[in-house]
């Protein structure tokens, strides 16, 4: 591996850990906290999940372990889109195994699920692990998008586990991966299995979260290097003066994303998806609102800004997402009729005799680009690929129309130049923060002491996130108290209900509090790059997301000392 000096420095960070995980792990012990249930749907997912709902939260605390340190041999998936820290939990999962017995082995599936039903995988030993200590990516053993939901998939998962003799399985996801997780769980049970299978939490987009999870790894560090760009346009573009600057990002079913970056770096602009689907926002109204800031600011001689824009933003519009369900359903029942027609103009008038004349009427006004965008391939699930969809190059367009027609009008003189952007794929495989890193590794950790304390059906969770991380609390909890059930490929499915976010909670109306002032003055603010070295409260510091839903414990912590 041809190493860079930050690979080298990078290696030899020491994560950070909960003090209960500095004892021997003779010492840690489960504790078993309030029965659970799910938030909606608790009979069908009961009914669903029979061996795994309703079990308690459970904490690791000090005291006497009863588990007997044998030689273990545990597998570990990483599934899913990349996210910085994954390296991390399995190192701390490789760690954890390595004190409890010096013998025991740790297997990595290459290619994500998909090397479980097939059966590729590699011995992750010392000499592998040390060279991804820290770094960002998935590509030790690299990850994938397989759903196992066959029979022929789910047998052959549960031979190749037999063959290895695992005794747990560690699935390193979101909330798709997560709910591949419980699934498995409930098979290996039918099967006989004695293998535990634990889900870890992955995802930038922040959507996999509730009163247990505090945040999905890999958003912290992924907000922190969108935030450094978009810190950058706002520099250049108070520099320069003259360019609209539209950014999408990350965050196709929530807008956290989104909303921690405004937080950060306080754009004129920054549309947060739950908002406007709550106030039943049209596309026209959308267009709008943007439009009226523009003027303002030209008005003052401003003829620059930046607007962020969550890449899932078409959904939360009502009537946008009327017409992708409806795409959606008919994909999914005409999928073969639909494939034959060659030309825009064939799609365009098959659509007009299948859609309703609402979602065509829609589908007929918006810009040709994006209605062939609304109709490229479908993803596993069946639904539009909406990462795909240039969502901020639609809203320049359409924008761009309402500012022509007004300057016919005589009520807008200012100039509108724009570059479009899409922060996507940079921020996937970054180096991990020193938040990510810890946190990473403490997943690990704390995803290993499930296993060998007889749980299965769980995922790993850390509390106290914003405190420092000795007085983190290593938790677990039920992968059946997080689900719904959801309408996949045209049935109801459960699923891990994502979160989404919270128009009361605190980070929205901070931001709500401020917007307008953001909209019209230029207060821009600049992150800067993630900080490795120096500081700790630049190194070590959580998302204002975090800050804001729980406050700082570890400020807390300080002014009750004194």
């Amino acid at each position: 591996m041809n190493e860079s000096t930050m690979q080298r420095l990078r290696y030899h960070y020491e994560p950070k850990i909960p003090k209960v995980f500095a004892e021997p792990l003779s010492l840690i012990k489960p504790e078993r906290g309030e029965a659970t249930h799910a938030q909606s749907d608790q009979a069908e997912l009961k009914e669903i999940f029979p061996n795994t709902y309703g079990m308690p939260i459970i904490r690791f605390v000090k005291g006497k372990s009863e588990v007997e340190h044998k030689p273990l041999k545990f597998g570990v998936i990483l599934s899913g889109g990349q996210a910085p820290g994954g390296h991390n939990v399995i190192s701390g999962l490789f760690d954890a195994l390595k004190k409890g017995n010096p013998n025991s082995k740790l297997y990595g599936f290459l290619s994500g699920p998909e090397g479980l039903v097939k059966g590729r995988y590699v011995e992750i030993k010392k000499a592998l692990i040390d060279k991804y200590r820290n770094t960002g990516g998935f590509d030790i053993i690299g990850s994938g998008r397989t759903k196992i939901e066959t029979e022929e998939q789910v047998e052959s998962s549960i031979q190749n586990v037999k063959k290895l003799k695992l005794d747990a399985l560690i699935i390193i996801g979101g909330d798709d991966s997560n709910t591949n997780a419980a699934f498995l769980a409930k098979y290996f049970i039918q099967a006989k299995l004695d293998t535990k299978v634990i889900g870890v939490p992955k995802t930038i987009d922040g959507d996999l979260k509730n009163q247990y999870i505090e945040t999905s790894f890999g958003f912290d560090t992924a907000t922190k290097l969108y935030s450094e760009l978009i810190g950058n346009i706002c520099r250049d573009v108070n520099s320069a003066r003259k360019y609209w600057h539209f950014i999408k990002l990350m965050g196709r079913s929530a807008s956290h994303i989104a909303l921690e970056c405004a937080l950060k770096t306080q754009p004129n602009v920054c549309l947060i998806g739950e908002e406007l689907a709550e106030k039943k926002v049209t596309l026209k109204q959308v267009t709008d609102y943007i439009v009226d800031i523009i003027v303002k600011r030209s008005k003052k001689g401003e003829n620059f800004g930046v607007v962020l824009v969550p890449e899932g933003i078409i959904e939360f519009i009502p009537e946008m997402d009327e017409l992708i369900e409806e795409i959606n359903d008919l994909m999914a029942g005409k999928a073969s009729a639909f494939s034959k027609l060659k030309t825009f103009t064939g799609k365009k008038s098959w659509l007009q005799k299948h859609l309703s004349k609402k979602s065509f009427t829609l589908f007929d006004s918006l810009p040709e680009n994006i209605s062939l965008q609304l109709l490229m391939d479908r993803d596993p699930h069946g639904n539009v690929q909406v990462s795909r969809i240039e969502t901020e190059k639609l809203l320049i367009d359409l924008v761009g129309r309402k500012l022509t027609e007004m300057k016919k009008e005589g009520t807008y003189n200012g100039k509108f130049s724009t570059y479009a952007h899409f922060f996507g794929y940079e921020g996937r495989s970054a180096f991990p923060s020193n938040f990510d890193s810890d946190y990473c590794y403490t997943l690990g950790f704390t995803a290993f002491l499930l296993a060998i304390n007889g749980f299965s059906g769980y995922i790993a969770s850390v509390r106290n996130l914003t405190d420092a991380v000795e007085y983190w609390l290593p938790c677990g909890v039920p992968l059946s108290m997080m689900m719904n059930l959801e309408r996949r490929k045209g049935k109801m499915t459960p699923v891990i209900k994502k979160s989404v976010v919270d128009l009361k909670g605190k980070p929205f109306k901070t931001y709500e509090k401020n917007r307008d002032k953001w909209a019209v003055e230029t207060v821009y603010r600049f992150p800067g790059a993630i900080q490795y070295f120096g500081d700790l409260e630049v190194c070590d510091i959580p998302t204002k997301t975090l800050l804001l839903e729980k406050g700082n414990l570890k400020e807390k912590r300080k002014k009750a000392k004194k």
